[in-house]
């Protein structure tokens, strides 16, 4: 290399961009770094290791701050919604192992590695499954007259292309003609796709490729987003297209901008149902069932074609399609099994949901219910005063406002607002959640009993280092250091006494100052709350959720 010339990690890439600015004259930053999507590609095909290393979250710990999606810019790092509001996952089955996401400034991250055994969850349901498909009746296969046209859409890296694979080879084995046009964006990973399918008896009745406006006869949506965009909305007739949308949220560029960004699937699910008729329009949240069933999202749009097709919306035969998936190649048993499982939740949903017995745990939480989950982790987060505490105010609130409305829109306000500045995460409570039984319970579960784990942290004591931004660098931490958490989180009922090493910090003095001043401002709006004043008393005390993360 020329002489000047420094190589350095991508870890330094914002310190060297800044010292690169401010020298005089022509400078030179060279980028070099596999694509991620050839990453993948290589992995899945065995010519680049796959690190058995993966990204926990730490759910209790997260604040949904959003600073990993910034460092990572990756859409992998998923919402994830939590009776303590929305936080942060790992989607483990999209990511691509990149690791940026650690560096976000949050306490939250652990790493597992070694040697992980991931679990197999398609296998604890076969007895089920196989005591279900006995009582599936076979699926009315629709008529072609001259030609069916069938769209597909979907998000790159979720296999819709594998989709139109499949349908397309299922009408070559029965020799039909078959035709598959795809439209991709750049981004190959979540990126928008549309697959125009066209199936006829015979090869010569397939005059073109693409679907023309209004002429398609159905629609399987892997992805809500795409299934109601406008290059694919134009392909639907009222009253003749039936559509299969997956309502599961992929997410989009927006979520990493916009920590609260919201798809509006009611809105999407809507516009769907309006453009095809009330009646064309059938829904399913195929990643859940994947996850749930078979341990892996990857089989979602599996599932969509098993359920397309026991609905009618496929024009080819179930052993075609069964002997397309075995010609794939991939993971036969497996897209079997998935396909089987999409056509019991388009003949019998409840009995899925019975399998599952309601283990995704999405009942509606009553105030209720709330205020006593906030009260119970009050009084673990440090003593009972403070729960009691935080039941009186909350109390106060809601009495107040059942004098002048009949909702509780104030009173849930005040109880999710106070409750996260009265817990706020120091070092005790940091401590305490990494060393909760359930959190290390649940990354045994999920990576076996000889994963290794390390803590990415930043403590306050050793942060000589900064990165270019002025914040201390995160430093990893191995299983040892779980004795030291569970001593650390001992000591919680020193928080704010004269003993509190932690608590004379400046950001220490500031979260119990944010606790005085919401209470005060409570007491000033129980003084002149009336019919007029309680909306904008509701919306400031929303405010107070804005306030998350670490530093």
């Amino acid at each position: 290399f020329p002489t000047g010339t420094t190589i350095s990690h991508r870890n330094e890439l914002d310190s060297v961009q800044r010292e690169l600015r401010d020298i005089p004259g022509v400078t030179v930053l060279i980028y070099a770094q596999t694509c991620a999507t050839e990453k993948r590609r290589r992995r899945k095909r065995g010519k680049l290791e796959d690190p058995k290393k993966f990204v926990v979250i730490n759910e209790l710990v997260c604040e949904g701050c959003g600073d990993c999606s910034v460092e990572s810019n990756c859409l992998s790092v998923v919402p994830k919604e939590t009776p303590f509001g929305r936080k942060r996952k790992i989607d483990q089955n999209s990511c691509n192992k990149d690791y940026s996401c650690v560096n976000g400034f949050c306490p939250s991250f652990v790493t597992v590695e070694g040697d992980i055994e991931r679990p197999q969850a398609a296998a604890s349901y076969q007895n089920e499954r196989e005591l279900l498909v006995q009582e599936l009746p076979e699926a009315a296969v629709p008529k072609i007259e001259h030609c069916y046209d069938l769209l597909v859409t979907g998000v790159g890296g979720t296999g819709v292309i594998t989709v139109g694979a499949l349908i397309t080879m299922a009408a070559h084995v029965e020799r039909k003609g078959a035709s598959e046009l795809d439209f991709m964006g750049f981004a190959q990973k979540f990126g928008p796709v549309l697959s125009y399918l066209r199936i006829a008896e015979q090869p010569a009745d397939i005059n073109q490729v693409r679907i023309e406006p209004a002429r398609a006869d159905a629609l399987i949506g892997c992805d809500i987003v795409v299934s109601s965009s406008p290059k694919a909305s134009v392909t639907y007739q009222r009253n003749h297209t039936r559509a299969l949308v997956n309502t599961a949220e992929m997410l989009t560029g927006d979520f990493i901008r916009e920590r609260d960004a919201s798809l509006r699937t009611s809105d999407r699910i809507a516009a769907i149902r309006g453009a095809v008729g009330e009646q064309n329009l059938e829904t399913l949240d195929a990643n859940r069932l994947a996850e749930r069933l078979m341990g892996d999202t990857i089989y979602a749009n599996v599932i969509m074609v098993g359920c397309a097709w026991q609905q009618g919306l496929i024009p080819v035969s179930l052993a075609a399609l069964l002997r397309a998936i075995e010609l794939n190649g991939v993971k036969v048993d497996e897209n079997k099994q998935a396909f089987t499982w999409g056509r019991i939740a388009a003949h019998d949903a409840a009995a899925i949901e019975r399998i599952l017995d309601g283990s995704d745990n999405n009942a509606v939480e009553t105030l209720d219910d709330m205020i006593e989950r906030r009260r119970a982790f009050l009084k673990d987060y440090q003593d009972a005063a403070l729960a009691d505490r935080y039941v009186a105010l909350v109390n106060r609130v809601r009495e107040a406002e059942s004098a002048i409305s009949d909702d509780s829109e104030l009173a849930t306000a005040v109880a999710k607002s106070y409750f996260r500045l009265l817990s706020y995460k120091d070092e005790y409570e940091v401590a305490r959640l990494h060393t909760d039984k359930d959190f290390l319970a649940s990354v045994r579960r999920d990576y076996g009993d000889r994963a290794r784990l390390r803590f990415h942290l930043a403590p306050p004591l050793l942060n000589g280092k900064r990165d270019a931004r002025g914040r201390p660098l995160k430093k990893e931490f191995g299983a040892w250091i779980l004795p030291l958490f569970r001593v650390l989180a001992s000591l919680r009922r020193l928080r704010g006494t004269a003993f509190d090493l932690f608590g004379y910090t400046a950001e220490r003095r500031m979260e119990r100052q944010l606790i005085a001043t919401f209470e005060d401002t409570v007491e000033n709006m129980l003084l002149h709350l009336d019919a007029d004043t309680i909306k904008p008393a509701r919306e400031h005390i929303d405010a107070y959720l804005d306030i998350r993360g670490y530093g």
